[in-house]
């Protein structure tokens, strides 16, 4: 019976995979460092495959290069041996809610994601550090082999020690901050569907490397534009060469599909005051765009045929129509001619010749102030909790520019930091009835001593977003009581841990003789039924956020995932019998998972494969 592996997948493998897939004269054979065979790529070859000339060594390319680059590629690509465990006392309406708050270093979360959440994201947003020379940045190790990253990858503890001050005296100020952006955003591009978006808040320290970063894994194309936001209402004068940075960027990248919603045109300058049979109509300029010399056809003098009253071009642009197609508006009664001496003529433009009821998504949008934001999260929690939080005005424009109310959307923001995105998602749904779903993962980044936040009892991060979410359910509960009855305000709190299996799950190899006990029950100590079976969610790649039952059959616990999704009973010492395989495999679940110590006896395992091939062929039987 083939076993579940219980680790992130590795990337690197299916690369390799893929790449033989389209060229397989570039697939050779290398042996790893204990001498067994591996399938490998000849890069050289691939490299021709890749040319139209002569392939020699290396040539100059247009690209960011950055020392750790080929690093940082390699860390996202390398499995860790990690999962998620579910903690239901930090959770709100654990067992309905379909919100997920993952707290844990992001790369693990975004690796632990890659199974269950590839293509299924319709938004991202984040709000990275900046690189100001003041920030705290992810100190990822790059040096690991793929063993080493398994075996070590839950040694690690969650107490905020993954965070490094990067200051702007580091000689690898830029590169430390390429690095840990570079294999996030590898990873946060395969969770995106083809028509998702992401939005990256930044600001003019690493505007420019950001953008080309994102050029390498979207593609220019899909760079989709650079929003510009004044984040300050009042110029600040502290800085000595007098120029007072008001502005941020949202830099917005997408995919093959990827478009913004744009905004909806003001429709109420529509009006029919003359009862045109056509219906409501505005004003608007008949003015050109072009010069005499360029388009001359466009420069001519117009004649109302009633008043005989003559109106000359715009000198520099002329008129927007040539004379044939203008004299054909006239007789349609579709050109407005002036009442006062010094007006100009102007056209009907009707309602229901309009195409689309939006307009596009301003390049500068006021997405809120700063202030606005620390004003928001102040007055919700009773004090100043964060610096200088993200407003919500800011998520809510976000999210209608990527979303829609009638598709249940995921929107993941892996830098959540107070909450501001998760907070706007329930906002938003609140006002139009939406059903859209967020991921939030935060760092348990250790708040300072000196703090309001610590003083408070907050002494992580994630512990000011978990309750800064909290508090926000309730608060649009209760503002919107007949329109926001059922809506979701809950979230399910998984925080990334090491392995629930021991180490001799994934190097049995390396077991010695002596260690031989520890094969009858490859389970990490101190970890439970829920604990497992979201580690097989992970593995199978089945949504977190399902309902789970928990039923009595044959007098052992057996969990249920969407009813019938996956079936998993983890019951050891001897309980899974032939018996109760049967009850279960009458039940026809999709998957179900048994734990590998628990059968009776080795006859049984190998009948119970036997069993739901006769019962429920089409049900997957794995073991743990």
């Amino acid at each position: 019976m083939e076993k579940l592996k219980m680790h992130s997948p590795n990337v690197a493998e299916a690369n390799i995979e893929k790449v033989a897939a389209l060229f397989p004269s570039c697939v050779t054979e290398s042996t790893d460092e204990n001498g067994k065979l591996k399938m490998s790529i000849d890069f050289d070859l691939l490299r021709q495959e890749l040319s139209t000339q002569l392939v020699e060594g290396p040539q100059e390319r247009y690209r960011l290069d950055w020392p750790g680059k080929r690093k940082a590629l390699l860390t996202a690509n390398a499995p860790i041996a990690k999962t998620l465990r579910p903690c239901r006392e930090e959770s709100v309406d654990f067992d309905t809610t379909e919100n997920l708050f993952i707290e844990g270093d992001n790369l693990d979360a975004l690796k632990l994601l890659q199974e269950t959440y590839l293509g299924k994201v319709k938004m991202i947003y984040i709000d990275p550090p900046y690189n100001t020379g003041k920030d705290f940045i992810y100190a990822d190790n790059f040096a690991e082999s793929t063993d080493e990253y398994l075996l070590d990858s839950g040694q690690k503890d969650v107490e905020g020690n993954r965070l490094v001050a990067n200051t702007d005296s580091n000689g690898r100020f830029h590169s430390d901050w390429l690095s840990m952006m570079y294999s996030r955003l590898k990873l946060a591009r395969n969770l995106l569907k083809d028509d998702g978006v992401i939005f990256i808040s930044i600001d003019d320290n690493e505007v420019n490397n950001l953008r080309k970063i994102c050029n390498d894994f979207f593609g220019e194309e899909n760079v989709l534009g650079c929003v510009v936001s004044k984040r300050r209402g009042v110029p600040d004068n502290r800085n000595i060469n007098r120029i007072s940075p008001d502005h941020e960027y949202v830099l917005i990248c997408g995919k093959s599909e990827s478009k913004l919603n744009g905004t909806p045109k003001d429709l109420s300058k529509y009006k029919n005051p003359d009862n045109d049979p056509r219906g409501p109509w505005m004003s608007d300029n008949m003015t050109g765009l072009a010069a005499a010399d360029l388009r001359p056809n466009l420069h001519y003098n117009l004649v109302n045929p009633l008043t005989r009253n003559t109106y000359p071009p715009h000198p520099g642009r002329g008129w927007a129509y040539e004379s044939k197609r203008m004299d054909q508006l006239i007789s349609e009664g579709r050109v407005i001619w002036p009442s006062k001496p010094d007006g100009r003529p102007r056209i009907k433009r009707y309602l229901n010749e309009l195409n689309d009821s939006t307009t596009g998504f301003s390049t500068w949008q006021k997405l809120g102030y700063t202030t606005e934001g620390t004003r928001e999260l102040t007055s919700l929690m009773g004090l100043k909790v964060f610096d200088f939080p993200k407003p919500i005005s800011l998520g809510v424009t976000l999210c209608k520019q990527a979303t829609d109310n009638v598709s249940n959307g995921i929107i993941l923001d892996f830098f959540a930091g107070s909450g501001t995105i998760a907070h706007a998602v329930m906002q938003l749904n609140a006002e139009d009835g939406g059903k859209r779903k967020f991921i939030m993962i935060q760092l348990p980044e250790t708040c300072d001593e000196k703090s309001e936040a610590f003083k408070a009892s907050y002494k992580t991060i994630a512990e000011i977003s978990k309750e800064r979410i909290r508090r926000a359910g309730k608060k649009i509960k209760a503002e919107n009581p007949i329109t926001a009855p059922n809506l979701d305000t809950g979230f399910r709190v998984l925080k990334v841990d090491s392995s629930n299996m021991a180490d001799v799950y994934y190097t049995p190899d390396a077991v010695k003789q002596s260690q031989l006990t520890l094969l009858t029950d490859n389970i990490r100590e101190g970890r439970t039924s829920e604990d497992l079976l979201f580690q097989v969610l992970l593995d199978w790649g089945v949504d977190l956020t399902l309902p789970i039952t928990i039923e009595t059959i044959a007098n052992r616990e057996v969990f249920f995932v969407d009813s019938n999704a996956l079936a998993a009973c983890f019951a050891k010492n001897g309980q899974i019998t032939e018996d109760f395989c049967k009850e279960l495999a009458g039940r026809s679940p999709l998957r179900v998972v048994f734990r590998d110590s628990g059968f009776k006896d080795d006859s049984v395992k190998i009948n119970v494969e036997q069993i739901f091939k006769l019962m429920s062929p089409h049900t997957e039987v794995k073991t743990i």
